[in-house]
């Protein structure tokens, strides 16, 4: 009986423990504040570092031929299997 009663204490902590805490400040009363979002996107934009022109080059080329020779192992994988299915048909 104690079991059962730890195990009731316990599901309802991890009950209590999952509940969506409801945000306590006094300007979230649901409007949208176009002000308040453009100076947050501002603070977020400035978290951006951008990469260097050399590494966007390297990185877009590197891109470009992950690309293409996926594309030619698809090319000759499906070619196998068209001659392997006209050997077999």
């Amino acid at each position: 009986m104690a079991k059962a009663k730890k195990d009731l204490v316990k599901n309802d902590a991890v009950k209590e423990s999952t509940k969506p805490v409801a945000s306590k400040s006094k300007d979230n009363d649901g409007s949208f504040n176009l002000v308040k979002f453009l100076a947050e996107s501002r603070e977020e934009f400035d978290k951006i570092v951008w990469p260097s022109r050399q590494q966007l080059a390297s990185e877009s080329a590197a891109v470009i031929l992950m690309v293409i020779l996926v594309a030619t192992t698809v090319y000759f994988v499906d070619n196998l299997f068209l001659w392997l299915s006209g050997r077999v048909f």
